[in-house]
């Protein structure tokens, strides 16, 4: 559906400057003025907001044009993992939450097997699939899919913490998804460490990435580097190539039409 209430996030969801070479990422790195950096997969998932009032889930929304989004919140309500009252104690009065919608890559195989045995179309990628989900009118058919979320980061909230790892730990300590695969670097050149690390490991993380995220982890330096009209200085996703395979061609086949017309096909 695109029919869903409009919802006005109380702080922008930006979206991130581009490094795609070691280069890139040193010229950003100089402009930061260094380290200790907190880097993490890129999960390539839909865009999440939830927003959580005196420890209760209240909203949920789409990043939508980064100002307005969809209001989501019953769709989201069916997620397993995301709790509906945060644990622990010392909740603000207000957060929001920002996080990754996604479709684990085993759970988004065996749909497709099910949907291909009981004659219907697959679905092409475990991205568009999972916002599709996300936006079902019917939140039970949002339900019936193993969709899950991962949160990194968040919009309004006057933290105490001190750096975006210990963030990462009280959203933990909250019973929030957060990421284990997150590391804190002290330079650029271990951040371009932890990047091709990943790179090779990429296969084995349940959910498709596309990248790398670094972020400055002290949260008084984020504050001093503020942002674009887009983005956040103190930020950059760090872009994988697209990946290529060899696709084979078995055979052209020709398929004789209702009319009699011949049309080739190829066999992959």
């Amino acid at each position: 559906s695109s029919l869903f209430a409009p919802h006005r996030h109380l702080e922008p969801m930006l979206s991130l400057d581009n490094a795609f070479s070691l280069e890139d990422l040193k010229a950003w790195d100089q402009r930061v003025d260094g380290g200790p950096y907190l880097c993490e997969p890129k999960i390539d998932g839909l865009a999440v907001s939830l927003t959580y009032k005196a420890g209760k889930l209240v909203s949920a929304a789409t990043r939508g044009d980064g100002e307005v989004g969809d209001d989501v919140t019953a769709n989201v309500m069916t997620i397993a993992g995301i709790p509906h009252t945060l644990a622990g104690s010392n909740h603000p009065d207000q957060i929001e939450i920002r996080g990754e919608v996604f479709f684990p890559l085993e759970e988004f195989a065996k749909l497709n097997q099910d949907i291909v045995k009981t004659g219907g179309k697959p679905f092409a990628n475990p991205r568009n699939s999972a916002s599709g989900s996300l936006r079902q009118k019917d939140p039970q058919i949002t339900a019936s899919r193993p969709l899950k979320m991962l949160v990194h980061g968040f919009g309004a909230w006057k933290s105490k913490a001190d750096s975006q790892s210990q963030v990462y730990e009280l959203l933990s300590a909250w019973g929030l998804p957060t990421t284990k695969k997150y590391e804190v670097v002290a330079d650029s050149t271990a951040a371009h460490q932890y990047i091709q690390q990943l790179e090779s490991d990429r296969h084995s993380i349940e959910h498709e990435i596309d990248g790398v995220v670094i972020k400055v982890d002290n949260l008084a330096r984020q504050r001093e580097l503020g942002r674009t009209s887009r983005a956040p200085r103190w930020a950059v996703a760090y872009k994988y190539p697209p990946e290529q395979v060899n696709t084979k061609l078995l055979d052209i086949r020709v398929s004789i039409g209702r009319t009699g017309r011949a049309t080739p096909f190829a066999v992959l």
